[in-house]
């Protein structure tokens, strides 16, 4: 599950981005850690293959429960660092001009 979220988090941050009229969001750094994230968890479900071979297609539900809990805890995490990234460098102004208007 937790392969399955986050690359259908990649594959909408990258569809988003390739339509994009300018780069003011910065979701290259979003696409980079969900392909990232992605990729991690490939390698462990291949990994995870080799170790159980049968019993890989089968999960307990409880194991995809907390597999799913952690993809969106993953793809929540990235969102919360990119928002804070995007709030630190204040690609509009927006930020800027409202603590100088206060």
């Amino acid at each position: 599950m937790t392969l399955l979220i986050t690359i259908f988090a990649a594959i909408i941050v990258t569809v988003k981005w390739y339509n994009r009229k300018d780069d003011d969001m910065k979701l290259g750094i979003l696409i980079f850690m969900y392909w990232g994230a992605s990729l991690m968890w490939m390698i462990d479900a291949v990994f995870e293959y080799v170790e159980l071979r049968d019993e890989f297609f089968a999960p307990a539900p409880a194991d995809m429960l907390n597999d799913a809990f952690l993809g969106v805890s993953v793809v929540a995490l990235g969102l919360v660092v990119w928002l804070v990234r995007l709030l630190i460098t204040d690609p509009k102004g927006v930020v800027r001009k409202s603590l100088m208007k206060n």
